[in-house]
Parts: structure tokens; sequence; C-alpha cells
């Protein structure tokens, strides 16, 4: 069976899932990356809810990718603030800590999120 890129990042993340829980005190910052755009959530496992989520369609400017996604990561802090989340588990969904992931993440911890 060949691993293609997909099905490693696919091993790699229930891995991490089995690891990772989110609560409402403390929900799961999760992260999908598309070619063109990136997508976080907080979601509460235990409950099966989304309690916030933001994207980078919803940025009127263009820009690089990684600054969209610093914006993201400061737009999902700012929404988790005005639904009392300070603090969260990062799920970076499979994907290496660095470029994207690593700026959304950085952009959180900026907005006043704890990770």
């Amino acid at each position: 069976m060949a691993s293609t890129k997909i099905s490693k990042r696919k091993r790699i993340r229930l891995g991490l899932r089995r690891k990772i829980k989110g609560t409402a005190e403390r929900p799961r910052l999760s992260v999908f990356r598309s070619n063109k755009f990136i997508y976080a959530q907080l979601i509460d496992d235990l409950a099966g809810t989304t309690l916030a989520s933001a994207s980078s369609r919803e940025l009127s400017g263009g820009g690089a990718k990684a600054g969209q996604a610093a914006e993201v990561g400061k737009k999902i802090a700012e929404r988790a603030k005005k639904a009392g989340i300070d603090t969260v588990v990062f799920d970076r969904g499979g994907y290496q800590y660095h470029g994207r992931v690593k700026s959304l993440a950085e952009g959180a911890r900026d907005g006043g999120l704890k990770f």
C-alpha cells in the first residue's frame, strides 16, 4: 500500500485525536488548511458542538497566506473572548507546526488565547 501525503496526515490526525479532547471550559482549537484558505474552529467534543469559528474566506484583503492565517488566529481569539473562553487545546490536524499553522497559533496567542 502506497502511503500518500493525505494518508499520512490522516494517520497522524487520528493519533492526535486519541490524546486531545475538548470540553466546554477548554475547547479544542481545530485547524484545517486547504490550498487557498485556512479554517479554525473551537469545538466542545463532549457535547459535539462548535462554539466559534473563523476562516480566511471572511477576510476582505488579500496578502500572504501566513499573514491571513495570523488574522484568522486573532479573529478566533476575539470570538472566543466573546464566548467567555480563554484557554484552549490546540489541534494542528496532522499538519506540521510550521508556516500557516504556526502563524494561526501565534495570532491566537496574540489575541489572548492560552494554549
